[in-house]
């Protein structure tokens, strides 16, 4: 394998769109069979990035906690066709906006004072995965607000559920997809379902079978020099500066199923590479079984919806149970049901569960857009060039 082009790519990255630093890990069957490692991880550049870097790898968090909804559905303690409001019953009468511009731009999520009908369907679990549900992002609504004064902004995860489920739809669930929150009321749904709070569920259940160490939603003190420099892009004027904090914790105890997480670039590729190998990490343990990894990266989405998806610019994608997955074989050099997600700075994670291989690229740039439709797409290409060059 030959992966001259992708290493000579990443090494421009700098320069074309101000990446500072980068880590990108290939792995097959278990075994890492490329590492590249470009550039700086403090705002001084003067430290050179390194495998010890954390990453806050916002919504590429969705992977993993659709892998423990997935462990819970095997398990016979959640259903993809319950009702939301059998683990949380605040979410039982629910109010739609009438009148909300779905993939239209800009916007304003609806309030309790816009124009608002009661719902008539019932979100599902699916609904929930699969970005259904009618449910905002609107992370900053006056009921979050609200519950972060109220608890000292110590609300927990399933706490604010109550803050979560007193914000308007934006359609009627099952209708429409659109981004929303689906996956932080889910990580709620995981606590009620097992009896464990989040985190705990996760290291439990999937981060030490694959022996995962780190992977935190909250960064030891201790350890916090080592979290990547991030940046924001201005997304009018294209300035570059450093990030001003994390927007989706939603509270000092929060523990977001949809953008907590912070990690190495090999803590992460050890979650990927067990779904790219059958659901069997290289500790030998099983995080999941084939049928449901198959089950997770089909498409869910109906015609309407798959349009409602195109307008991420995620070309040649379908979406399933919280991940992308490739419906088009000629938008890509990768096989249909490659599967996976990316996250608000910049991280993008690959499975391929058909020649199991799992890619993980990371940068911390806020408001770029094209990581999305120009970096993550000539990765994935760039990676299959080598592989099929063999």
């Amino acid at each position: 394998m030959d992966f001259t082009k992708l290493t000579a790519y990443l090494n421009t990255l700098e320069g074309a769109y101000e990446v500072h630093g980068l880590d990108c890990k290939v792995m097959k069957e278990h075994k890492p069979i490329y590492r590249h490692m470009k550039g700086h991880s403090d705002y001084a550049l003067s430290v050179p990035v390194s495998e010890h870097d954390l990453y806050q790898v916002y919504s590429c968090t969705k992977v993993i906690t659709m892998t423990a909804v997935m462990q819970l559905i095997e398990q016979g303690k959640i259903g993809l066709n319950d009702e939301l409001a059998k683990y949380l019953p605040e979410f039982s009468d629910m109010q739609v906006a009438t009148d909300f511009p779905i993939g239209e731009w800009p916007f304003k999520w609806p309030t309790p004072d816009s124009a608002l009908v009661p719902a008539q369907n019932k979100m599902l679990i699916h609904d929930l995965m699969s970005m259904t549900a009618g449910l905002s992002y609107d992370v900053f609504s006056e009921a979050i607000q609200a519950k972060k004064r109220e608890t000292g902004n110590k609300a927990g995860t399933r706490e604010m559920m109550e803050a979560i489920a007193r914000m308007p739809l934006i359609c009627e669930p099952g209708t429409r997809y659109s981004y929303a929150l689906g996956h932080d009321v889910l990580a709620a749904v995981v606590e009620v379902a097992s009896g464990l709070p989040f985190s705990q569920y996760l290291r439990k259940n999937i981060f030490d079978p694959l022996a995962i160490s780190e992977m935190y939603f909250r960064v030891p003190e201790a350890e916090a020099y080592r979290i990547s420099a991030q940046y924001m892009r201005d997304m009018q004027t294209g300035v570059m500066a450093p990030s001003s904090g994390m927007v989706f914790q939603l509270s000092d105890e929060y523990e977001s199923g949809g953008a907590g997480i912070t990690c190495t670039v090999d803590a992460y590729s050890m979650v990927l590479d067990a779904l790219a190998n059958d659901g069997v990490g290289a500790t030998g343990e099983r995080i999941l079984q084939p049928e449901s990894i198959l089950t997770m990266s089909q498409n869910w989405l109906t015609a309407q919806q798959l349009e409602d998806f195109k307008k991420s610019g995620k070309v040649g994608y379908g979406y399933g149970l919280g991940v992308r997955t490739l419906i088009d074989g000629s938008c890509s050099k990768g096989p249909v049901g490659e599967f996976g997600w990316d996250g608000a700075a910049g991280a993008y994670a690959l499975i391929d569960p058909i020649n199991h291989i799992s890619i993980f690229y990371a940068h911390e740039i806020l408001g770029m857009i094209a990581a999305y439709s120009e970096i993550h797409p000539t990765v994935r290409d760039l990676v299959y060039e080598a592989v099929k060059g063999e």
